[in-house]
C-alpha cells in the first residue's frame, strides 16, 4: 500500500527569536571587551605608568606610554590562572588576583626584532621570585648590553667591549652646589630639575644633566657644582652585585668588565666565575638541585666544570645613573622577563 501525502497550503511561519533581557546584553558585551583587552595586551601593546624616577629625564615619574609586545614577540602565559586584566593584585586591594598552583612552560612567538643595545625595555624584575615570571613587578631600564657583550664602568662612562658607548641625550647625574645666595624651587624647576633639595650645613643637591650642571657652573652666585660621593675605581661596595667585594672591587661608578651570557656559550666554572654566573644557574635556567661547595657547582649531585646557558641574557641602567636600581645591584636580565619596549608617550 502506498501512502500518499498531501502538501500543505499553510505557510511555515518560524518561531518568533527571544529578545535578549538587558543583563544579557550588556553581560555580553562586557564578556567581549574583557576577552578583546585581554588578547590586544597580551599580544600587541600595554599601557604602562612610569612609577619611579629612575629613567630620568628621558622618561618622567608619570609618564604614560605604550609597550610594544610585537617588537620582541609577545609570550605565551605561564600562570594561567589569573583575574583579566590584573597584575599581581585585585585593583584597590591586597588581595592576589593569580593562583600559582599551575605554571606552564612559557614560549615567546616570533617579534619584529631582538633586543638591541639603547632600547628602553619593560621587564619582570628578576629578583621578585614571591611572584611567578610573568606576573613580578615591570621595571622599565635602557639595555645596556646584550648577549655575549663585555660591559664595563669606568668613571661613570659605559664602555661596551673596551669602546665608549654612546649616552643618552638626557642621562643624569647626582650633583652638589655651592652658593653665594639661596636658591629657590622656581630655580630647579626651571632647569627642568624635578629631584633636589637642600643640604644640612649648606649647599643643594641636584639629579641633573651633564650639560645643565655644566650651565650651572658659570652662574656668577654658583661657586661650585660637582658629581656627589663619585665613588673611585678599586673602591668596593657590597652592595652591586655580584656582591663579593672581596673578589670584585666594584661600585657604581666603576664596574665590571663583566660577560653578559649567551644562550648556547659555555663558560667555565671556577673561583672568578661562580659567583657572578651561579644565581643565574640557580635561579633563571630552570636546573633542579643546584648546590655550591666551595669552588664546586653541582646539578643534581654531579659536579660541573662547565655550564652551557640555556638562555640569552641582558644588563639594564637606568638613565638616572646616580638614581636607579639596575643590574649593577642585582645582575642580568633572563629573555624569559623581556615584556616589550617601550615605544611612545602618550601622556606627559
Amino acid at each position: 500500500m502506498k501512502l500518499k501525502f498531501k502538501k500543505s497550503t499553510v505557510p511555515y511561519t518560524p518561531p518568533p527569536k527571544q529578545k535578549k533581557g538587558f543583563f544579557r546584553e550588556w553581560g555580553d558585551a562586557i564578556l567581549f571587551a574583557v576577552i578583546a583587552a585581554t588578547l590586544i595586551r597580551w599580544a600587541t601593546f600595554e599601557a604602562y605608568v612610569i612609577p619611579t624616577p629612575s629613567m630620568e629625564s628621558s622618561l618622567l615619574v608619570g609618564d604614560y606610554l605604550f609597550v610594544s609586545k610585537l617588537h620582541y614577540g609577545p609570550r605565551t602565559p605561564k600562570t594561567p590562572l589569573q583575574v583579566p586584566l590584573t597584575h599581581q593584585t585585585i585593583w584597590g586591594t591586597n588581595i592576589p588576583s593569580y593562583s600559582d598552583l599551575i605554571q606552564l612552560k612559557q614560549y615567546r612567538l616570533p617579534g619584529l626584532s631582538k633586543v638591541k643595545r639603547n632600547d628602553v625595555v619593560v621587564f619582570n624584575y628578576p629578583p621578585e621570585e614571591q611572584h611567578p615570571v610573568d606576573l613580578r613587578t615591570n621595571y622599565i631600564k635602557r639595555c645596556i648590553g646584550i648577549p655575549g657583550d663585555q660591559v664595563e664602568i669606568r668613571d661613570m662612562q659605559v664602555y661596551i667591549n673596551g669602546k665608549a658607548a654612546e649616552n643618552p641625550e638626557n642621562m643624569q647625574f647626582l650633583y652638589t652646589l655651592e652658593t653665594s645666595s639661596a636658591l629657590t624651587d622656581d630655580f630647579f624647576r626651571d632647569r627642568k630639575i624635578s629631584e633636589f633639595g637642600s643640604i644640612s650645613g649648606g649647599g643643594y643637591y641636584a639629579f641633573t644633566t651633564p650639560a645643565t650642571a655644566k650651565e650651572m657652573e658659570n652662574l656668577p652666585f654658583i661657586k661650585k657644582v660637582a658629581v656627589y660621593n663619585q665613588e673611585p675605581a678599586g673602591q668596593a661596595d657590597p652592595q652591586v652585585y655580584p656582591n663579593v667585594p672581596s673578589l670584585y672591587k666594584w661600585n657604581k661608578d666603576n664596574y665590571g668588565p663583566v660577560h653578559i651570557p649567551m644562550k648556547g656559550e659555555t663558560i667555565t666554572l671556577d673561583s672568578l666565575t661562580i659567583p657572578l654566573y651561579e644565581p643565574v644557574i640557580r635561579k633563571y635556567e630552570d636546573n633542579k638541585n643546584v648546590t655550591l661547595a666551595g669552588n664546586q657547582l653541582s646539578i643534581d649531585g654531579k659536579v660541573q666544570p662547565t655550564y652551557t646557558f640555556k638562555q640569552n641574557y641582558y644588563f639594564m641602567m637606568g638613565d638616572n645613573r646616580h638614581n636607579s636600581l639596575d643590574s649593577r645591584f642585582w645582575g642580568f636580565v633572563p629573555e624569559d622577563h623581556i615584556v616589550g619596549k617601550a615605544v611612545l608617550i602618550w601622556m606627559s
